[in-house]
């Protein structure tokens, strides 16, 4: 008969195996790398944490079928401290002659100890899992924006990520980007120009994992359930994203007012001629348009055709006029049996996504050797 257990150090061979094969779409052997990062992520924050642990589904045989990563969160809300199920890597491989796979999974994570469970990439059928076991889904927080810099490169690019020699056409894309966006003094669908605006009186800067860490740990602040972000836990989180080799470079910035008092912070990755991932803005209240006025100009500089990222309601509100579309390509869940987190999540006064999430993990945009 099939069960559910804890993770061990004897499964990691085939979670890696099931993550390369149905998460990677990829026929070749999961190499070292991907092992030992897994267990990294996967069994050293449990044993650190000793109480949330990710489950593995095991067929009669013995032999691994399923797999529920669990990221253990300090969360604090009114001045309670709180313990957080960050419900990442899910994966199944029987769908189709065990198809409550999944399920079980979900059940069994759901009821372990922690005060509330969430995940920032549930697909569909992950959703549908989680409002079977009477989650919620964020819909401020489930949207991914895009905001298009230069049209006939990103047209391109969107196609050479299918057919790759299109690329050879680049030089061509960047002659009609620049013809469309001659003589351009206000900001359009057709294309982004820089304009002056009230971001020009805040420097926009490159920081360090140290200022970063400040920096984020003020920022956050502003929220009523929010992560508890010791130093350490930052810095660490900090180093496991310095590289997505998929996504393109790194690009980590600090925006201060001329007085030197910390606006926002914003992390992303895209290279010239790309299409750039935001993992996070952070941003005072009321600074959010100015972080992604400086984001989006410092994306244009760098000669990206487009940038896209997670939103979080008030990133959505001040993104209204920016000339950015909205698309869903995965879901934020959330389940907690209180009713006071429940309403802080649902009311828009919780920190998610991101950092606050698995984006700053390498299984999301790095590549394993």
């Amino acid at each position: 008969m099939s069960s559910v257990r804890s993770l061990e150090a004897g499964d990691i061979e085939a979670v890696a195996d099931l993550f390369q094969r149905l998460l990677r779409k990829s026929g070749k052997p999961a190499g070292n790398d991907l092992k030992t990062y897994l267990g990294t992520v996967f069994l050293d924050g449990a044993a650190q944490d000793g109480k949330l642990h990710s489950k593995v589904h095991v067929r009669e045989d013995g032999t691994v079928s399923g797999f529920l990563g669990v990221l253990p969160m300090e969360m604090e809300f009114e001045g309670r401290r709180l313990l957080a199920a960050n419900c990442g890597t899910f994966v199944s491989d029987d769908r189709g002659t065990d198809p409550f796979t999944g399920a079980r999974l979900l059940r069994e994570v759901l009821s372990g100890p922690q005060d509330l469970s969430f995940s920032e990439t549930s697909n569909d059928v992950s959703t549908d899992m989680w409002r079977t076991a009477r989650a919620t889904v964020l819909a401020p927080y489930s949207l991914e924006w895009l905001r298009i810099l230069k049209p006939a490169a990103f047209v391109l690019e969107t196609v050479a990520s299918r057919f790759s020699p299109v690329r050879l056409a680049r030089p061509v894309a960047r002659l009609a980007d620049a013809v469309v966006a001659r003589g351009g003094d206000k900001q359009a669908w057709s294309h982004y120009t820089p304009l002056a605006g009230k971001a020009d009186a805040f420097v926009d800067a490159p920081a360090t994992d140290e200022d970063s860490v400040e920096a984020c740990r003020q920022l956050v602040r502003r929220f009523a359930l929010r992560p508890s972000w010791e130093r350490p836990v930052l810095e660490e989180m900090l180093r496991h994203a310095a590289r997505k080799a998929l996504h393109g470079a790194r690009v980590q910035h600090v925006v201060k007012n001329r007085a030197g008092k910390v606006a926002g912070f914003y992390l992303y990755y895209g290279d010239a001629g790309g299409i750039g991932r935001v993992v996070q803005i952070m941003a005072e209240q009321g600074m959010e348009a100015i972080v992604i006025d400086c984001l989006l100009r410092n994306a244009h500089e760098r000669g990206l055709v487009a940038i896209r990222g997670r939103t979080q309601p008030a990133l959505l509100q001040a993104m209204i006029g920016k000339k950015c579309a909205f698309l869903h390509a995965s879901s934020t869940v959330v389940h907690s049996r209180d009713p006071a987190l429940l309403e802080a999540m649902t009311s828009g006064r919780v920190f998610l996504n991101g950092l606050a999430g698995e984006g700053w993990t390498r299984l999301i945009g790095d590549r394993f050797e």
